[in-house]
């Protein structure tokens, strides 16, 4: 019920980085990690203009990447984390990114929540990935009951279709993002408000991110 609502009251949600390719994706996602989407999208273009494949990542001179990145949180390792990544996909997967989940947690920089992304957003697999958006609606609306992002992912995965998987991902998140917020949630005009447990508060919440 409260996934047929969300998709009713966001018919278009889906992911909000700017990329054209799965190289693209992946770098994005990377740079995501503790920003904002908006914030990543400003720094993209010329990134990708310096750097438009995996080679000449690979190749890329590591202090002109972090410059290109340094308006993104943790610039200098996520700049190293792409280097590496980049050489490794080059040499071991003959320049294509992987499409299987745990070669994709072998690459540097990339847990699962951005395996999880570039699986269902790149591949059209199923993947649910959770971020502090889906950790926090999902624990709060009763959808889950974990203390960590990682049980989170595993519980909604139990119970949630393996079709549904992407959409859900994408549901949680703009409601997160525009109703369930971390801190003074508009619950007065949330459509799932009823459906909600509230099992979460925001220092839990935070603390686990």
């Amino acid at each position: 019920m409260i996934l047929q609502i969300l998709a009713t009251a966001y018919p278009h949600a889906s992911t909000r980085l700017h990329y054209d390719d799965l190289y693209q994706l992946m770098v994005a996602v990377v740079l995501s990690a503790q920003c904002t989407d908006e914030q990543v999208n400003k720094v993209t273009p010329a990134l990708f203009e310096r750097y438009p494949d995996i080679n000449s990542m690979a190749e890329a001179e590591l202090n002109e990447l972090q410059e290109l990145i340094n308006g993104v949180g943790l610039y200098r390792s996520k700049a190293k984390n792409l280097k590496e990544s980049a050489i490794i996909i080059r040499d071991k997967y003959n320049g294509q990114i992987p499409d299987q989940f745990e070669d994709l947690l072998t690459l540097p920089g990339i847990g699962r929540k951005t395996a999880n992304v570039i699986i269902s957003v790149g591949f059209g697999k199923p993947g649910l990935a959770v971020d502090t958006h889906v950790y926090r609606v999902a624990n709060r609306t009763g959808m889950a009951n974990a203390k960590t992002p990682h049980h989170t992912e595993m519980q909604l995965k139990q119970n949630i279709k393996p079709k549904d998987w992407n959409q859900t991902h994408h549901l949680l998140i703009f409601h997160g993002r525009q109703i369930c917020k971390a801190r003074n949630p508009l619950c007065d005009i949330c459509p799932i408000e009823k459906y909600c447990e509230k099992n979460l508060d925001s220092p839990r919440q935070l603390k686990n991110n």
